[in-house]
């Protein structure tokens, strides 16, 4: 089952409905979210960066929920107002760009800040992943799109040496990039950006160069991709929705320009936000005017339309629904039930600066390996320091477990000592060989 979830640059909390039924869940509260601010993290708790108080204000906070509880409950205050944020499928790390033009890296279950580097000369609008999640492409209002290899980010002699940091950088945009999606071909995947230009590009992450340019009859502030890749949908700011071609030729009789095939239109307002569902047919928009619209991209009709409280709509996203998601009626006993069976929790707040926990033990996020019975999709990342504690916690109590844990280590260590043995044993042969040879040598020249 899957799950609508949006929020507003105002604060009016953040909505969850069911995309089938348009039955809203739980409403979060406290939430102001920038574009593109709005993070699900591997499905465990729901994410947002916030926007600031005031033009003046040095910084803003970055919230989360757990999906049973309408409160924040966990803030973090990084070095400077986040805007787009985006994290790997796994939930391992997470990335914000700054209103400086600075990406920030923070691995989650930690909260460490694990990198940062100045990545444009104005502020970054738009972040997201290729396919395998190696590269991560950046957009920025100074109109230039990024990428950057995440593994060179973390190779300090690669750094040194490297002309650039970044892979590739594109500057044919000339205004402020609003939004990016990146395609389902690996790194080799194409990469689609739009802009104020009134122009959305397609680009070839293997090659680095530009594929196609399409211009449209508005300024378009949002992208989805078609998942076989035929086609793309750009929500514009008149508030229509066109469907443009990725692999047809171009059709110069078209009433909107060349490889745009049509438009949906249903909307009073600007449309800010689009995603589109795993089936490949539903598309949701959300809007100024403040509605999320369902549509049927087959027949091109509206199917629902979800109200948002007040204010508009700038984040828009669609996600299977989690275990711990449900009508409030369910969720405080399944809420219960499930954080027991599988002692769930949120991660520490997020640091703010680089090796802010200075003179600490290092720390490295790791994957739990679950029982049969646990639910893969409730996989979740702890330090390897956290395991070390809870592994000394487990032996302190002289349960079954603990016993089994230290005969295995005697076993280990026994398997070592043998090794050694065997290796001393072999040591002391070439030895013993070396010398009766040196001595039968010499006798040999003492009888000449």
């Amino acid at each position: 089952m899957e799950v609508v979830i949006a929020s507003s640059p105002v604060d009016c909390g953040i909505g969850c409905w069911d995309l089938r039924s348009g039955a809203e869940h739980l409403r979060y509260r406290s939430c102001a979210s920038p574009p593109h601010g709005l993070l699900s993290v591997a499905r465990r708790f729901l994410a947002s960066s916030q926007v600031r108080d005031s033009p003046a204000a040095a910084s803003a906070p970055i919230f989360f929920w757990s999906w049973d509880k309408p409160q924040v409950e966990v803030r973090s205050f990084p070095a400077e107002p986040i805007g787009p944020l985006v994290s790997n499928s796994e939930g391992t790390y997470i990335i914000g760009g700054g209103l400086s033009g600075t990406i920030y890296l923070w691995e989650i279950a930690s909260g460490k800040l694990l990198n940062k580097w100045h990545a444009h000369y104005r502020s970054v609008t738009r972040l997201t992943l290729s396919d395998d999640e190696s590269l991560l492409i950046s957009g920025s209002e100074d109109g230039c799109v990024r990428v950057w290899s995440l593994l060179m980010m973390f190779d300090d002699m690669g750094k040194m040496s490297a002309r650039n940091l970044y892979r590739y950088s594109f500057s044919e945009h000339a205004l402020r990039v609003t939004d990016l999606v990146s395609g389902y071909g690996l790194c080799n995947s194409i990469a689609i950006s739009s802009s104020e230009d009134r122009t959305c590009k397609i680009w070839s992450l293997s090659e680095g160069k530009l594929l196609r340019s399409i211009t449209f009859p508005s300024i378009v502030n949002a992208v989805a991709m078609d998942q076989g890749e035929h086609a793309f949908y750009a929500g514009g700011r008149d508030g229509k929705i066109y469907i443009a071609a990725l692999n047809a030729e171009s059709n110069p009789n078209s009433i909107y320009g060349m490889f745009i095939i049509g438009s949906l239109y249903d909307h009073s307002k600007a449309i800010t936000c689009l995603a589109l569902s795993t089936d490949g047919v539903t598309l949701v928009s959300g809007s100024e005017d403040g509605t999320i619209r369902v549509w049927d991209t087959k027949s091109q009709h509206v199917t629902r339309i979800l109200k948002h409280a007040k204010g508009p709509v700038n984040n828009v996203l669609i996600i299977r629904q989690p275990l711990r998601a449900c009508p409030p009626a369910l969720a405080n006993a399944q809420a219960s039930l499930t954080r027991k069976r599988l002692n769930l929790s949120l991660p520490p707040p997020l640091s703010k600066y680089v090796d802010s926990t200075d003179g600490e033990i290092e720390t490295k996020a790791v994957n739990l390996l679950l029982p049969p019975w646990q639910d893969p999709e409730e996989r979740k990342y702890c330090s390897s320091n956290m395991i070390k504690k809870q592994i000394k916690e487990l032996q302190q109590q002289s349960s079954s477990g603990a016993a089994e844990m230290e005969l295995e280590r005697l076993r280990l260590e026994c398997k070592r000592s043998i090794q050694m043995v065997q290796q001393w044993k072999k040591m002391h042969q070439d030895l013993q060989n070396l010398c009766v040879n040196e001595l039968l040598d010499g006798v040999q020249l003492g009888d000449r």
